[in-house]
């Protein structure tokens, strides 16, 4: 799910339309000249809205010195929020619209004007997230008549779907692959209709879970959910064979809503002959039930919250090991060891003392940012 507002476009755009507005945003602006990083900078890829309500990609570089600005390496307009990212062996990165979502973009830094477009036809939308395996990229998609969610095996130059099969659930999100030829992906379980967007609906039938699917022919191999029916199951992130999975809750009581855990692990996920068992993380403190993104490092994992402006921390055990202030935290990225965590104010590492680098200019980021190869 993408960061709470922001500017919604409605399942009406027709390509043409969409196209149009690409132009009128000038396709892509392209900073003067892509810098170097210094020896030690951190480049990522990241996405962010603008105070007069473009969307965009940006490739953004952030300097080991204590403080220093973070400086935007080249950027490219969206016509919609841009959500999952997927960096690429050659620097560039595979983009996702944030869902329901009609476009997917290949796009490289030192290229900004070459982009790659790929649009939706039909009755699918992409579910904002995709994964390379095997030599093909897969995108979780859904279903705009009935509502199921499907996984797509694409074409690595073209992007055009190859193959299609079921998820076994409704609102597919994220998926990650797990190295030994499967897929997990992550439904989400909220039912939502083409004539209302986002709008939840159906709630007390809410079924999310985690499923593994075989990448060569589509089946499913395993699946599991948790007891508390209203957890949603959405964003991913490996650590040794365990499965981290950041969680948004849809309670109606606002208590149990703030109180709800917002990270389950799903222990043994690509372990060799052991049978994977998915828990949900109890939380010593109220974090609001809203897990915006997760990453791993050797500390353990680590959940973005911003509905309470913090970052959560599990060891690698599932011991609490606190929070971390962020004004609005939403994106985050695991690099040399440390996680990263961005909010409107700029970026900052965890740990002691953290320095943060403010962005230059007034940015809203959404909820995902990727290292950049």
């Amino acid at each position: 799910m993408g960061r709470p507002g922001g500017t919604e476009v409605g399942r009406g755009w027709r390509r043409r339309q969409l196209l149009q507005a690409l132009a009128a945003l000038g396709g892509a602006a392209a900073l003067p000249r892509l810098a170097v990083a210094a020896p030690g900078a951190t480049r990522l890829f990241t996405a962010w809205d603008l105070p007069d309500g473009r969307h965009q990609l940006g490739c953004v570089r952030l300097s080991t010195a204590d403080g220093a600005p973070c400086q935007v390496e080249a950027v490219i307009d969206v016509p919609t929020r841009a959500h999952g990212l997927l960096p690429l062996p050659d620097g560039g990165v595979l983009v996702a619209a944030r869902r329901p979502g009609e476009w997917l973009l290949r796009w490289h830094p030192a290229r900004p004007t070459q982009a790659q477009w790929h649009w939706m036809d039909g009755d699918r939308a992409f579910s904002g997230h995709a994964q390379w395996l095997d030599g093909h990229f897969y995108t979780t998609e859904s279903d705009l008549e009935t509502g199921a969610g499907l996984l797509s095996r694409r074409d690595p130059h073209t992007l055009k779907r190859l193959a299609e099969w079921p998820t076994g659930g409704t609102d597919n999100h994220m998926l990650l692959a797990d190295g030994r030829g499967h897929l997990l992906v992550a439904n989400g379980g909220v039912a939502t209709r083409p004539e209302t967007g986002r709008l939840k609906i159906d709630l007390d039938a809410m079924d999310s879970s985690i499923v593994r699917i075989a990448a060569a022919s589509g089946r499913i191999t395993g699946q599991w959910r948790l007891d508390d029916s209203r957890l949603s199951l959405r964003h991913l992130a490996w650590r040794g064979p365990d499965l981290g999975i950041a969680l948004q809750a849809q309670h109606d009581d606002p208590a149990a809503q703030r109180a709800a855990p917002v990270l389950a692990v799903l222990r043994g996920a690509r372990a060799e002959g052991a049978e994977p068992t998915l828990v949900a993380l109890p939380t010593p403190q109220p974090l609001g039930g809203y897990g915006g993104d997760i990453c791993a490092t050797p500390a353990g994992f680590h959940v973005s919250c911003p509905r309470v402006d913090a970052v959560a921390t599990w060891s690698a055990t599932g011991a609490w090991q606190g929070t971390q202030a962020h004004g609005e935290a939403y994106a985050l990225a695991a690099t040399h060891g440390t996680a990263l965590v961005a909010g409107p104010g700029g970026w900052k590492a965890l740990g002691n003392a953290p320095a943060l680098h403010p962005w230059q200019g007034e940015r809203a980021p959404d909820n995902h940012a990727a290292r950049a190869a």
